[in-house]
């Protein structure tokens, strides 16, 4: 892990955390507030030319969550998340291979929530993205391993629009969730002939843990 990394993630960690703490006495009090962990399964795929079979990438993303400015009907929610992204392609013409692009992400969406009693929500909202790290995996009849992509040639950012929903059980949520990258994640002639102008697609599904006890 180098010190970049790690230097970003305590950095953005400890600033989410800030954030919570600050709220944390309000929550406490607000039982329309909730606030806590989550975790689940990506589904992620590229736009990458000239491939006619492209396949999703499986993967997860993990983190924590947080609502501020709450109340019965409404409430802001950041979140701060790690996120694999990328796609599986498969060529089949002269040689069988399988070629994946691995992309891995640290989230953060700020979402606009919208409660439908305390059983369901809409959460709709932007996110922004720091590229952590990337690799491609080869597989096949040509040629079998791994190679790390050097990240200057993928932007290091990523913005996009998020939609979805959630349904409560008790302390868990259980959702879905879709986000949409506006930026084309290239940003090298190499990177280019090879993902063209390919963007980040992502669908999720997620379970949340609320450990605000007075919002049960």
């Amino acid at each position: 892990m180098n010190t970049k990394f790690k230097l970003l993630s305590i950095f953005l960690i400890t600033a989410f955390a800030g954030v919570m703490s600050i709220h944390d006495a309000k929550a406490q009090m607000n039982s329309n507030a909730r606030y806590g962990i989550k975790g689940g399964f990506n589904a992620s795929n590229l736009y990458v030319d000239d491939v006619n079979d492209e396949n999703a990438r499986y993967g997860f993303n993990v983190g924590l969550y947080g609502q501020i400015l709450a109340s019965e009907a409404f409430a802001i929610q950041p979140e701060l998340l790690y996120s694999t992204k990328g796609s599986k392609v498969d060529y089949s013409n002269i040689v069988n291979q399988t070629v994946k692009y691995n992309l891995n992400y640290l989230d953060l969406p700020v979402l606009a929530v919208f409660k439908l009693g305390k059983a369901a929500e809409i959460q709709v909202g932007p996110y922004a993205s720091y590229l952590l790290n990337a690799n491609i995996n080869y597989k096949g009849d040509f040629v079998n391993g791994t190679d790390e992509i050097n990240k200057d040639n993928l932007k290091s950012y990523d913005f996009g629009l998020v939609g979805g929903f959630g349904l409560n059980f008790g302390a868990v949520q259980v959702g879905a969730r879709y986000n949409y990258g506006m930026v084309k994640i290239a940003d090298s002639n190499a990177a280019r002939r090879m993902l063209g102008d390919s963007k980040n697609s992502c669908a999720q599904l997620y379970l949340a843990l609320n450990l605000n006890r007075a919002s049960q």
